[in-house]
């Protein structure tokens, strides 16, 4: 598609480096680009959405740019901020005031005609839930460690004491912060019989054998294109924690995980997911897990140029025809 037509829609935060990279390289293209922060509704977002028995239209406008919304080539949906209301507002109003925002612009944003999506909104939702995430990659032919979700503590304790070592993976990365609001981690960690607990049945916990692990995998999929990136120096279980140790090679994807990765993209819609893998020394993958809308802009420029171009790529050329 050439230089200029219909615009690609950024969704995310002010504050997202990973599409700072892309909208940089869109710009480079000179295709046209709008950022948009659901956030920012209705401070500064002002929304007309039209829908007849032609179909849906109407127009977006931000501060600094606008969108018709029956012409949008693609939408990039990255990380938004959440909705929110006047503060002027009482609470039960506001509450009201942030569903209906959730459910017009939101709404919107999720049924945009002709659009191509990376990915879809509802597509992101679905493809969250750890628990789906592990049926659908053992269905997917990926070698998943043994796993229990549990509120049991005797449960719990026969898991490890069965599956030894084990570790404790959150479920999602919600949003949690201490008395003055800086924001924490809940981080992957080993657990022994001795650390659970009855405080385990105030909700749903993750645990999962522990793979005897060489190193780590992160794999990068933008539709077809696989970017699959050793990582090695973590000292402990979560490599996360230890940016400032990491190496990071290059590797050739097994035929085997190429076919996999496809099958589990495509079982949950998705054109983007970033796939973590640990390799013990047999060569073996044992998956991890799979963000649907995970972060690479972290890794050095030699392996974030290629995954940049194909997201451009797949932005730029928006819907098949």
């Amino acid at each position: 598609m050439a230089a200029g037509g219909p615009p690609v829609l950024v969704v995310t935060c002010l504050d997202d480096a990973t599409a700072d990279d892309v909208i940089t390289e869109l710009n480079r293209r000179r295709v046209p680009v709008v950022r948009l922060d659901p956030g920012d509704f209705p401070r500064e977002v002002i929304l007309s959405g039209t829908f007849d028995s032609i179909g849906t239209g109407g127009t977006l406008a931000t501060a600094s740019r606008s969108a018709d919304l029956g012409n949008v080539r693609s939408v990039y949906w990255r990380r938004p901020t959440p909705y929110t209301a006047d503060p002027a507002m009482d609470e039960q109003t506001g509450r009201w005031a942030v569903q209906e925002a959730r459910y017009g612009l939101g709404g919107i944003l999720a049924a945009l005609p002709g659009a191509h999506y990376m990915n879809h909104p509802w597509r992101n939702r679905d493809a969250e839930y750890k628990p789906a995430q592990l049926a659908t990659a053992a269905a997917c032919g990926f070698t998943v460690p043994p796993t229990l979700i549990t509120n049991d503590p005797d449960r719990a304790r026969m898991f490890v004491a069965e599956h030894g070592p084990v570790i404790y993976k959150p479920l999602r990365g919600t949003e949690y912060t201490d008395d003055t609001g800086r924001a924490l981690t809940v981080w992957i960690e080993d657990v022994t019989p001795g650390q659970i607990d009855n405080r385990l049945r105030h909700t749903a916990h993750l645990f999962q054998q522990r793979v005897s692990k060489c190193a780590d995998i992160r794999l990068t999929a933008v539709g077809d294109h696989l970017t699959a990136i050793r990582i090695d120096g973590s000292p402990g279980v979560d490599w996360r924690r230890h940016y400032d140790r990491l190496t990071y090679t290059p590797v050739l994807v097994p035929p085997a995980t190429v076919k996999s990765v496809r099958a589990y993209l495509d079982a949950f819609g998705l054109v983007f997911g970033a796939f973590d893998f640990g390799l013990d020394r047999n060569g073996v993958w044992h998956w991890y897990e799979c963000n649907p809308n995970g972060q690479w802009a972290w890794f050095p420029d030699h392996v974030t140029a290629p995954i940049t171009h194909a997201i451009a790529d797949r932005l730029q050329q928006g819907a098949p025809a």
